[in-house]
């Protein structure tokens, strides 16, 4: 015979996996689709629960989108908090972070098509949510440490904004996975193979890092030779 607090445990495991089937289905509607094309009676149907078990959880299709971002932006953070970069040589410290925040696009390739959605949306379930903008404090903190930590060191020069500098890092590594397949058709490559995301990756670490740095920490490349002073050298 089950005891109330065994019940309770069953009554809660189960709870939990509704939860999750339901918000695996809207995940990959909301995605597919966006929060106006995607449908309640498809999600029901993909989840395969009935629509008012859905209801029940989220009460609607706009609490349904919100708790997806919720959880979509709770595991691109847990990814973050993996790489953590408090601790680290700045300049390596940086390089983490692009590379950590350029992964998470093609782990959670779901998450640009729902970011693509909320703004479409302009941002109203994230500011709804309550949860989503404190998710980000942490990380902006740690970016805060890390800069600091350049400038007391010389390496890095002051002033450095860190939410500019996290949406820069965003954005070189975002607008690649994104527009990937229109570059692939345009240059006849395929940018998401392992080595050409590695080496994007490590083309975006360079930019941040050289912006960061202090002048006198800038090493100059050495400048590619001339076709005159090729020539030179052949005749010497």
């Amino acid at each position: 015979m089950q005891t109330k607090a065994s019940q309770v445990k069953k009554s809660r495991d189960t709870s939990q996996v509704t939860r999750s089937k339901i918000l695996s289905a809207a995940t990959t509607e909301f995605a597919e689709k966006g929060y106006d094309g995607a449908r309640v009676d498809d999600i029901a149907r993909l989840s395969g629960l009935q629509k008012n078990v859905i209801y029940y959880y989220f009460q609607n299709k706009e609490g349904l989108f919100t708790e997806v971002l919720v959880q979509t932006y709770s595991a691109i953070m847990v990814s973050r908090e993996e790489s953590r970069i408090e601790g680290v040589d700045p300049k390596e410290a940086m390089k983490k972070l692009v590379f950590a925040t350029g992964l998470n696009w093609g782990r959670h390739p779901e998450f640009l098509r729902l970011l693509q959605s909320e703004n479409i949306c302009k941002g109203r379930h994230i500011k709804a949510s309550g949860v989503i903008p404190q998710l980000y404090n942490p990380l902006i903190k740690a970016i805060t440490t890390v800069l600091q930590s350049g400038v007391d060191k010389g390496i890095f020069r002051s002033g450095i904004d860190p939410i500019e500098l996290y949406i820069s890092i965003t954005s070189l590594s975002a607008h690649y996975v994104s527009h990937q397949h229109t570059f692939d058709a345009i240059f006849s490559k395929r940018l998401m193979t392992p080595r050409r995301l590695k080496n994007r990756l490590e083309h975006c670490a360079e930019m941040v890092v050289r912006y960061l740095l202090v002048e006198s920490q800038v090493t100059p490349k050495a400048k590619s030779p001339s076709k005159s002073n090729l020539q030179k050298s052949k005749n010497l």
